[in-house]
Formats: C-alpha cells, sequence, structure tokens
C-alpha cells in the first residue's frame, strides 16, 4: 500500500548549505546594525579580542571585538554595563551560530571617555594615588624649573611670559612633547622621566592650553599618571582651563588651574619669602629708632634732673663774675683814658702807665679766669665721675646720698658711673670705719 503522506521534495539541503544560504541572508541584510543591551559574560582573551553577550529582558545574542578595534576602547568593558554597538551579524558556519562583530562601542547614557574617565579615577583613588599626604611640597626657593609641553602651544608661551615678568632669575628647561593625538601620553611620560633622572631640576610642569575632552585626553591616560606618582620631584600640572579636570591633576602635587597659574605658584614662595625678609627688615628699622629714642629720653631725663641743674645754676653764676670783672676792667681802662686827656705833657707818662695798669688787670682777669674754670671743670660732675667716682642715688634716683647715715641696710639704690649705672640692694652699714685709713691704704698700694 503507498504511503500518500509524503511528498518528494524538489532538493534536499545538507546542513552546510543550509548555514551558507542562512550566513547569505542574514549577512546582507544585517551588513550594519546598532545594538543597544547590557553587556554579560565578558571575556578578554590573550590575543586581545573581547567575547561577551548583549542582553536584554527577553533575548542574548553573542559580539566579538577583535583586538584592533577593541585597542581603541577607551574605557574598560565590565559585566552589568549598558551599551550601544555598531557592528555587523556574522554566521559562525563550524557552529551554525550568528553573534554580532563590534565595530564600535559606547556607554548608553554617557560618553565613552567620561566613562572612561570615571573608572580610571575610582581605580587609582583606591590604590592611593591621590592621597594628600603623599603629596610633595614646591621648594622655597627655585632655581630650575622643567616643563612638559607643546613647544608651538599657547601654555609655554604663558609660562615664560609670567616668569620673566616677575622673576627673570629662574631656568627654564623645555622637553617638547606632543600634548594631543595619539602616542602623545608616551612623550609626556617621557619628558616627567627625563625631568626625574635631572639632579638640578626643582619643580616639574606638565600641562596645556584648553580644549575638548578628546582634546585634553592625553592627560586621562593611565601611563601619565603613573608617571607623575612616581616623579621624585614636586609636579604641577596645569591642563587647560579653570574649569577643566584630568586625572594628571588629581594626581600631581599641586593642580594650577591654568599654566600661568602654575607659574606664578613656582614664583610665589620666592615672593612670600622677599616679603618676609622686608618684614623682619622694617621691624629691625622701627626697633632701633625705639631704641634709640629711649636712651635719648635717659640722657635728657638725666640732665633735667635737680642735681644736675643746681651744677648749672653755680656754673651761671661764675658766668656772671666773670662778666662784672669784664665790666670793670673795660671801666677802668675808659677811666685811665680819660686821665690821659687832661694834659699832653702827661701823655706820656700816663700812657706807660696804662700800659702797665692793662698788663696787670690782664694778668689778673687771666689768672681769675684760669682759676675759675679750674673751679668749673673740677666742680662738673662728669669729670668727678671720670676720676672714678660714682653717685649714689635713693628714691629710684630722686635723691642723691650725701651722707652715709642716709643709707639704711635693705634699700634699693643706683649707682652711677661716668658712663652707665646699675641697680643693688644695700647690705651692710658701718657708720664707724674710717675712709681714710682705707683711701691711705690704697694709694700706698698704687705706688708699690
Amino acid at each position: 500500500m503507498e504511503d500518500k503522506g509524503l511528498v518528494k521534495p524538489e532538493k534536499i539541503y545538507s546542513v552546510s548549505e543550509i548555514t551558507r544560504l542562512i550566513k547569505i541572508e542574514i549577512e546582507e541584510r544585517f551588513s550594519q546594525v546598532w545594538v543597544e543591551g547590557e553587556v554579560s559574560g565578558f571575556t578578554s582573551a590573550h590575543s586581545g579580542h573581547l567575547y561577551f553577550t548583549i542582553k536584554d529582558e527577553k533575548s542574548q545574542l553573542s559580539a566579538v571585538m577583535w583586538r584592533s578595534l577593541a585597542q581603541k576602547v577607551p574605557f574598560k568593558l565590565e559585566n552589568g554595563l549598558q551599551v550601544v554597538c555598531r557592528g555587523s551579524i556574522k554566521v559562525y558556519e563550524p557552529r551554525g551560530t550568528y553573534q554580532v562583530q563590534v565595530e564600535l562601542i559606547e556607554p548608553k547614557g554617557k560618553g565613552a571617555l567620561q566613562l572612561a574617565f570615571e573608572q580610571l579615577k575610582e581605580k587609582l583613588k583606591k590604590e592611593g594615588l591621590f592621597s594628600l599626604e603623599i603629596k610633595k611640597k614646591l621648594p622655597l626657593l627655585p632655581k630650575k624649573v622643567g616643563v612638559v609641553t607643546s613647544p608651538q602651544g599657547a601654555a609655554i608661551i604663558d609660562i615664560l611670559q609670567t616668569l620673566k615678568r616677575r622673576f627673570a632669575r629662574l631656568h627654564i628647561l623645555i622637553y617638547p612633547a606632543r600634548v594631543q593625538g595619539e602616542g602623545s601620553a608616551e612623550e609626556i611620560v617621557k619628558g616627567i622621566e627625563y625631568f626625574s633622572s635631572c639632579p638640578d631640576i626643582d619643580v616639574i610642569i606638565v600641562g596645556r592650553g584648553g580644549g575638548s575632552m578628546e582634546d585634553l585626553w592625553a592627560f586621562n591616560e593611565e601611563p601619565v599618571a603613573r608617571a607623575i606618582f612616581a616623579c621624585p620631584l614636586p609636579v604641577i600640572s596645569a591642563v587647560g582651563h579653570e574649569v577643566d579636570f584630568t586625572i594628571a591633576d588629581f594626581v600631581a602635587d599641586i593642580r594650577a588651574s591654568t599654566p600661568t597659574a602654575a607659574a606664578e605658584l613656582v614664583i610665589e614662595k620666592e615672593e612670600s619669602f622677599i616679603e618676609k625678609i622686608n618684614t623682619l627688615e622694617e621691624r629691625v628699622i622701627h626697633y632701633l629708632k625705639y631704641y634709640t629714642q629711649r636712651q635719648v629720653n635717659k640722657v635728657t631725663g638725666l640732665i633735667h634732673h635737680w642735681a644736675f641743674q643746681n651744677f648749672k645754676v653755680r656754673l651761671l653764676s661764675n658766668a656772671q663774675t666773670i662778666d662784672e670783672l669784664e665790666m670793670r676792667a673795660l671801666n677802668a681802662i675808659k677811666s685811665e683814658q680819660h686821665k690821659v686827656s687832661e694834659g699832653l705833657s702827661r701823655t706820656r707818662f700816663l700812657e706807660e702807665r696804662l700800659a702797665n695798669i692793662i698788663e696787670t688787670k690782664l694778668q689778673y682777669l687771666k689768672g681769675a679766669w684760669e682759676k675759675f674754670c679750674a673751679e668749673l671743670h673740677n666742680l662738673s660732675p662728669l669729670n668727678i665721675l671720670k676720676k672714678g667716682y660714682t653717685l649714689c642715688w635713693k628714691n629710684k634716683g630722686m635723691s642723691i646720698v650725701s651722707s652715709i647715715d642716709e643709707v639704711k641696710t635693705g634699700e634699693e639704690m643706683t649707682v652711677t658711673f661716668y658712663q652707665g649705672e646699675f641697680d643693688c640692694s644695700v647690705d651692710r652699714v658701718d657708720t664707724k670705719k674710717n675712709i681714710d685709713d682705707k683711701i691711705k691704704k690704697t694709694s700706698l698700694q698704687g705706688t708699690k
């Protein structure tokens, strides 16, 4: 009996043929597709190829990204990351499976560079590269500064102009490096390592002018961050404008908002040091003026002391006596001249007599003058003090001690010498001791 349920097919396909037909159909239709989903099953092979799955709540799709393209991904792929991929659907004939070969991949809702920035920042932070405790301080008086930047950029012009305007003596060395594009990070690292090996460099400035995140990306790469961290010298990061932040800013010892600000930071210590010296100099001058004025006031007070005023009165009295003697001499001369006029016959006689009188008067006045000068000199308190004598004061310098009976045990005294004075306290008073014997004894010892 013939089985009428089976219909003989026109062609029977092999598995390979079916798979090849599906491959042609799918790859022609899905040569360029965008797929979004969550990354899972991520694997990075030793070859550098990336294997993972893109899934949503209902399905999943295998994906591969070859090494040549994977090396250009700035961020780190990880499970759970929401991504958007562009690629083509390919059929893997040996297993009869299909997968998307990814050409471009970006995080969903956030730029790839921003995500890469956050991932590296979090990684280095956990390793302690941002710790404030390990930040190096700028030197007080830097003499030589190394700058890693582009020699054609605006940053180096700003740095040089600022340093020249405010501190022309500073020695600047420039390591020319590309600061944008492929290979720029490697050149920046070489510049940092070069200055690190120079023994006479005091501080390093690494930076460039402003730009987009893509323009500044060399300073967000991990090799640059680790080179800054390993540098034994203080490093100032001066990248972009004040609103721009890079990984280099967080790792560097000091972050400057602009290249100009970096130059100002280098010389800030120098200016602060000079300002401190000027302040101390002004304080010393002020103190010297104050001290000198105090000494002048002390001398003035001593001059106007009542004890010395008494000497002044005696000096004035002696001066008045001299004036009177001078007047008497003049009157005498006038009297003799009047007698001469009485007659021509007595002129010669009177001239001789007048000459004798004048000579006698002059000798007398000269002797009187020298006597008074000697008395004044002997009465001068400074001359007496100069001979080794002293003045003893009591009542805090208000009265001179003229007798031993005025001195009491325990009393505070001030002893004045020709140059200087000192304060003392009386431990013993002996009113019976004969000072003449002591003076004679001292004189005899001096003659031996």
